[in-house]
């Protein structure tokens, strides 16, 4: 659609949920048989690792952000994008180089500040400054301009290409057209920050409920890092208030699906999580609800650790373990959840070849476990490296990663002779740490994608890397897909198959195990909660429950 020399903003792949856009605003109906004032009881199986929306990566902490911080723009309750902030999508220069998108008026902070655009370009900057370490600063390299100068250290944060032309209009500024930008600044990362608040707070911002400023649907309140319980409130002064329907919303920490599945029987959690043997027993409850979700669980295999090769330096090790695992037997003997074995990086019913429609991974399949295939590589990989071998898998202190670990480890000493694994399990944040920093030899990684376009996965082991991978083929492959093939989307999306190929099959740079179903108790009289393919886990601000 042209518009006065500009065009408003389309998604140039065709998407599992059909990413499109709801309108100029996403205001929810409110429900006739809504209570007034509700108290939901809820449950993460992790800690919540910072509320600084730079800072963090895990689940439970971009879940929280999600319910007390709004972006620009939302996932609403049919999977698309949507206006939060923004009045509306972006206008979009004819070349595709310049977004220029209007902010509302009444949206404030907890403390009654407005919320201008001078908010989302200190947060941008903050974002690009590399001494912030911020997890998600690659989302600018080769997107905004002067991203990738910044994140070098050649240019000043400043000169990132956003600025506030006004008080409440943003005017992006790109190296090359990204046809996802719309999705992607409905990430967490992208959301606003109050210079003054996080200023004067300095190290201690996002530590604590008292140490954060929000501007969403709800107050955070009796939280710091240690806590494994908090709380939300009703933000009465949001800006669409009349649609939160939750007054009160009470989080537990537990890690045990036993716990959680025995206080939900007991009426103390609405929502709980659960695999194995419950989701059999369960099977034809009305309260089970089962969604398969776009998180990929995986092997990083480390290649480097203190400064020394590893085993995972040897390709013919990598790719022992990448034919040996049965990932049917996991997801059917195990979980029992819902969740599929997969061989790609890419999950099923995520993205959809933009001239045939197809599913990525229909397009783009990949061998399996085989294991006179795993052995064989094996035997070449012990002639140069002698066959008593130990290695340390690294996983996280829930109950359901224990079990994935124990069954993997089992498999990998029956299938790869004079192997032996030891299993360190440590709480997410310690596990988030050890991986960040290439401290761990084998890990159980989970990666759920923050926008909806393959590149959310693949960027991921574009060198540097945590796994240490290097290969100048894929690195080459994905520059091409984010420059040279921007705007050709079926060359694009060939050459992003290709690097899934060569990352996956021809060097098992990473090895794909289960594409993650999750299988939920849910109190019936819960309505209006909501599982995005992208971004956060669980929405539940427009939640409310039925009388």
């Amino acid at each position: 659609m042209r518009n006065k020399g500009k065009k408003r903003m389309m998604f140039l792949l065709v998407v599992a949920s059909v990413i499109g856009f709801s309108g100029c605003s996403y205001q929810k109906e409110s429900k006739a048989t809504a209570q007034a004032s509700s108290v939901v009881n809820l449950m993460e199986q992790s800690e919540i690792g910072s509320m600084d929306t730079l800072s963090t990566q895990d689940t439970a902490s971009i879940n929280a952000q999600v319910n007390v911080f709004d972006g620009l723009y939302q996932i609403d309750d049919t999977n698309k994008v949507a206006p939060a902030i923004a009045k509306d999508f972006p206008n979009i220069s004819d070349d595709g180089l310049t977004y220029t998108i209007t902010l509302r008026e009444d949206a404030t902070w907890s403390n009654g500040e407005p919320v201008t655009a001078k908010d989302f370009i200190y947060a941008w900057q903050r974002l690009a400054t590399p001494a912030n370490q911020a997890n998600y600063m690659f989302l600018l390299d080769g997107t905004f301009k002067n991203g990738t100068e910044i994140i070098n250290g050649e240019k000043d944060p400043s000169e990132l290409g956003a600025k506030a032309t006004d008080e409440y209009t943003i005017e992006i500024q790109l190296e090359q057209p990204v046809p996802y930008l719309t999705s992607i600044l409905a990430f967490t990362p992208f959301f606003p920050q109050n210079e003054a608040f996080v200023t004067e707070k300095g190290d201690a911002y996002g530590t604590s409920s008292e140490n954060i400023l929000t501007n969403g649907p709800f107050l955070m309140k009796n939280w710091d890092q240690a806590s494994s319980t908090w709380d939300l409130e009703k933000n009465e002064d949001y800006y669409n208030r009349d649609a939160i329907k939750l007054e009160n919303i009470h989080y537990e920490v537990i890690k045990e699906a036993v716990t959680g599945y025995n206080l939900f029987n007991e009426g103390q959690l609405d929502m709980a999580d659960i695999y194995g043997e419950y989701v059999k027993q369960n099977a034809a409850n009305e309260e089970l609800q089962t969604v398969l979700t776009s998180y990929i669980h995986y092997f990083k295999m480390n290649q480097k650790r203190d400064g020394k090769d590893t085993i995972f330096a040897n390709e013919n090790v990598r790719k022992a373990v990448y034919y040996a695992i049965d990932k049917e037997a996991l997801v059917k003997d195990v979980l029992s959840d819902g969740s599929e074995a997969i061989n790609g990086f890419i999950p099923n019913n995520f993205v959809f070849n933009p001239e045939t429609g197809k599913d990525f991974r229909e397009d783009a399949p990949l061998e399996g476990p085989d294991k006179a295939t795993a052995l064989a590589y094996w035997q070449k990989a012990t002639a140069d490296i002698g066959d008593k071998i130990s290695i340390e898998m690294l996983t996280k202190d829930t109950d359901a990663d224990k079990k994935v670990a124990e069954f993997i480890q089992d498999q990998l000493q029956t299938v790869l002779p004079g192997l032996t694994v030891e299993i360190k399990s440590v709480p997410l944040n310690n596990s988030i740490e050890l991986t960040r920093k290439s401290d761990y030899e084998l890990a159980i990684g989970t990666w759920g994608p923050d926008y909806q376009d393959p590149m959310t996965y693949l960027y991921n082991l574009v060198s540097p890397n945590n796994t240490n991978y290097e290969n100048k083929d894929y690195d080459q492959l994905i520059a091409d897909s984010n420059t040279t093939y921007a705007n050709d989307l079926a060359t694009r999306w060939d050459t992003m198959i290709k690097a899934e190929k060569l990352l996956v099959e021809e060097t098992a740079g990473i090895v794909p195990i289960y594409q993650r179903a999750r299988s939920i108790m849910v109190n019936p009289s819960l309505k209006g909660v909501y599982y995005p393919t992208f971004g956060p886990s669980t929405i539940i601000k427009y939640a409310y429950m039925e009388e």
